[in-house]
């Protein structure tokens, strides 16, 4: 039976037969879908999430944790695991990305990481999978195997390749020996809501966080200030994270002392997930026929570049970035 049909059949046992409508709400960067389901005035979200590609339960573990933690999660009206149909509350339609700009952006970031501490306060190491080496070089590796190799069609010679291997092992130590705290990995402007106040709950809400782990603690941060869908130059980029740092320390969570130290841990993180985006964009568009992403690959590529040629550690992917030069238009961007 066509999902769609399935879904609708769902729905009209778990809504005792209510009259409703579907309409495309999104799709994302998985299997997923989501409708809106209109009932009358009232709107609610339902998620197909298709086995064996999609488990529905690490979802709502976390949209649980988050509501306990006391942020603005979608909350879990109905489900069925084994078929992998949702119905959630909606926090409707209004992105972060829609309502960023130079007027609204300093109110924004700061709910976004007033929440974002919020969310690491109440974070419980054993509740998640650990955002361990091994995740972190099977993320970095999609860059070789995607970008470099599918994307680009560039074979690395070994020395090449021992470039690349340097710098996911340097990326490694400094990530690892960071504050390890609840991480959403999606974390951006795509992903949060400018929602109404309902109870003690606003903006942000917060979507696509079934894959959050425990890990480093400025991963979040990076998600969200070096944003692959928007642009602040680094003046700004440093600002908005003195405005996290501070009351970050303030409240006890395992940041540096000295904003520094902070801010180059929040670059070395921000390298480890550009290698990993560019790789990500690729393979979406190569193994799943998504080419929305590709018009976003040089932004990631621009900070990847920057932060590459900061700090002396990481000139080995410099290098190698050096060699894939010319193999795909690169813009310039001026920051």
């Amino acid at each position: 039976m066509d999902r769609k049909i399935e879904l609708e059949h769902w729905l009209q046992e778990t809504l005792d037969s209510q009259p409703f409508t579907l309409t495309t709400a999104s799709s994302d960067a998985s299997f997923r879908r989501y409708f809106r389901v209109h009932l009358g005035d009232k709107t609610l979200i339902a998620m197909d999430a298709p086995p064996p590609q999609e488990d529905c339960r690490p979802f709502v573990k976390v949209a649980n944790m988050l509501l306990d933690a006391g942020l603005n999660a979608p909350k879990v009206i109905a489900h069925d695991l084994e078929r992998g149909f949702l119905l959630l509350s909606d926090l409707g339609d209004a992105t972060y990305l829609q309502h960023l700009n130079n007027d609204t952006a300093q109110m924004l970031y700061l709910d976004a990481t007033n929440a974002l501490i919020k969310l690491q306060l109440a974070s419980k190491q054993h509740d998640l999978p650990p955002y361990d080496e091994a995740l972190l070089t099977r993320e970095m590796q999609l860059f070789p195997d995607w970008y470099v190799a599918k994307h680009l069609g560039f074979s690395m010679n070994s020395e090449q390749q021992g470039w690349s291997q340097q710098t996911f092992e340097a990326l490694n130590k400094n990530i690892l020996a960071q504050g390890q705290v609840t991480v959403h990995r999606d974390y951006h402007s795509r992903n949060l809501m400018v929602t109404p106040q309902i109870d003690d709950r606003h903006s942000p809400g917060i979507l696509d966080f079934q894959d959050a782990v425990h890990g480093a603690i400025t991963y979040d941060l990076v998600s969200l200030l070096k944003d692959a869908y928007i642009q602040w130059d680094e003046e700004q980029v440093i600002d908005f994270a003195v405005r996290y740092w501070e009351p970050a320390k303030k409240a006890g969570l395992p940041v540096p002392q000295d904003f520094s130290e902070f801010y180059r841990n929040f670059e070395w993180m921000g390298a480890q997930r550009h290698i990993k985006v560019l790789g990500i964009f690729a393979r979406l568009y190569h193994r799943d026929g998504k080419d929305g992403y590709l018009k976003d690959m040089p932004l990631v590529m621009h900070y990847l570049r920057k932060v590459c040629e900061r700090y002396v550690e990481l000139r080995p992917m410099l290098r190698l970035l050096d060699a894939l030069e010319g193999k795909v238009p690169r813009p310039k961007y001026v920051v």
